[in-house]
């Protein structure tokens, strides 16, 4: 099991928590997706090497807001 946290830019509402958390959770691989809106990060479990960040990323892009890694 695998933890990638994202910082995730364009989230107003829990309507826009929902929506990132249905994208990551949709993708093969996913375990859980914890978004935190007042942090603007998900918190994404997942199987190890899969789905790849950038799966991660063109999901949230997707469903209309922005991520990028956090180191």
């Amino acid at each position: 099991m695998a933890k990638t946290t994202l910082r995730v830019e364009g989230m107003t509402c829990q309507h826009c928590v929902s929506a990132v958390t249905d994208a990551l959770e949709n993708l093969p691989g996913v375990t859980r997706a914890d978004v935190d809106l007042d942090e603007g990060r998900a918190e994404v479990l997942h199987d190890d090497g899969s789905p790849d960040i950038e799966a991660m990323k063109s999901a949230i892009d997707e469903a209309g807001y922005a991520a990028h890694p956090m180191v």
